[in-house]
């Protein structure tokens, strides 16, 4: 029998808007955001490509509304989050959008290049908002401290997922800095090669994220 959502005798397929995202979803994961086009999608779908704009009118609501989809794992984990420490929630939360964002490939570089304002983005941001307001921090400290980590979380993981060579787990990139340095006179660089060139990723964005929090530590007692 022929499933509802293929086209029989003629008729065009059912089209929805949760359907269409899920399916530029899986395109997205086998060939990445440069091969995602409308046409490429609609015929993913079984209709035309025109019957896509019924649902999105631009391929940039399309793309919205995927990295509104991607949100809702971070805004799951937010709802979930232990409140105890203020900057166990903070962290918790950036790892959470860092790990929603992993889950799709190019997940970072589509976050980055929407703004998104469904309620899975807003529950999130109001939750890490609301960690930093209930810590102490006034609104414009909590308001500009939301950016930083946000901005942060997604502009690692964006150069994450670009350096990673597909297939090889090998950024190509490292090479050609070891490369460069050991061809030239740079002893800063050639002493920490070691850690400059390493795919331990989730040790450099905790890094990162400690230095974060250790600042908004060093803000809240200022203030305090």
């Amino acid at each position: 029998m022929t499933p509802p959502s293929s086209p029989t005798r003629g008729r065009p397929a059912r089209l929805d808007r949760a359907r269409t995202v899920h399916t530029a979803l899986a395109l997205l994961d086998e060939s990445g955001l440069d091969a995602l086009t409308m046409r490429r999608l609609a015929d993913a779908l079984g209709v035309q490509a025109g019957a896509l704009y019924r649902h999105f009118a631009t391929k940039q609501d399309l793309l919205t509304a995927m990295a509104e989809h991607m949100l809702g794992q971070a805004a799951d984990a937010a709802d979930t989050t232990p409140a105890d420490d203020w900057s166990r929630h903070v962290a918790h939360l950036a790892r959470a959008l860092r790990t929603a964002l992993l889950a799709h490939r190019d997940g970072a570089r589509l976050f980055a290049g929407t703004h998104a304002t469904g309620p899975n983005t807003l529950r999130f941001a109001d939750n890490l908002t609301g960690a930093l307001r209930q810590a102490g921090f006034d609104d414009e400290q909590a308001a500009r401290a939301l950016y930083a980590i946000t901005h942060f979380t997604t502009g690692h993981t964006l150069e994450e997922q670009a350096t990673l060579h597909p297939g090889t787990g090998q950024p190509p990139e490292a090479g050609l800095l070891r490369e460069a340095v050991t061809a030239g006179t740079y002893p800063h660089l050639a002493a920490t090669l070691p850690t400059l060139t390493s795919t331990d990723y989730t040790t450099h964005f905790e890094y990162g994220l400690h230095l974060l929090l250790s600042g908004l530590h060093t803000t809240r007692q200022s203030t305090h």
